[in-house]
């Protein structure tokens, strides 16, 4: 009896070790990893690898250091202008390409932190991309905004500053207008504002053409 309650005891031990290792794999899988190789190389492999086990060790971490791991990571990605990287203007890579490249503009960033946070369980209700004017450069720009509650203030995420602050406490950014897969806003410091009538596909079809070529790529 004993033999057997140490088999079964050893076979349950080696069920779940495979299982926990079919959980690692959720996230980013193999075949992506593989694939992402073959195309950007074996930089693209690690990067994509670090990726996979950043996120699997935070499946039981909270929102908060969520946030912070994820911001981190990316921004450590180098910044590339659309032309000089892509070729074409105003190009949004999608988050398995920027890993690929290891590189990318401000939507890039944003995109990848939105869909790694959404994978990691974080409700899309509490992700927005918000485009903002960057004061200091004078220019356009886009960051990811996380609403702890729909009238919160949000905490932004960023790679011009990647010290995740609330928004008012960047005072260098002015907010125009907010979107994430489900609504589009314009956008206000103290909470989402008011919602823009139309919704996402005729507001900003280059989401829908994210939406789209992320569905193709199988990555």
């Amino acid at each position: 009896m004993r033999v057997k309650a140490k088999f079964w005891t050893l076979t349950l031990s080696v069920l779940f070790s495979l299982l926990a290792l079919n959980a690692v794999g959720d996230f980013v899988k193999q075949t992506t990893i593989a694939k992402v190789a073959k195309i950007y190389g074996e930089d693209a492999r690690r990067r994509a690898s670090a990726l996979n086990s950043l996120m699997t060790s935070l499946q039981d971490a909270t929102e908060q250091e969520k946030l912070i791991k994820v911001n981190d990571f990316f921004n450590s990605f180098r910044w590339v202008d659309d032309m000089q990287l892509w070729h074409k203007k105003d190009y949004w890579a999608t988050r398995m390409e920027f890993v690929g490249k290891g590189a990318g503009d401000c939507e890039d960033y944003v995109i990848a932190k939105y869909f790694t946070l959404k994978q990691l369980g974080i409700p899309t209700q509490k992700l927005y991309f918000t485009y903002v004017k960057a004061l200091r450069y004078n220019q356009a720009h886009m960051v990811l905004a996380y609403y702890d509650t729909p009238k919160s203030i949000p905490l932004i995420l960023d790679n011009i500053n990647g010290k995740i602050k609330i928004a008012t406490q960047r005072t260098d950014l002015v907010p125009v207008y907010s979107f994430n897969g489900d609504s589009l806003y314009l956008a206000k410091q103290e909470g989402l504002g008011q919602a823009i009538p139309g919704g996402n596909k005729k507001q900003n079809p280059k989401w829908m053409e994210l939406i789209d070529r992320i569905g193709k790529e199988d990555l």
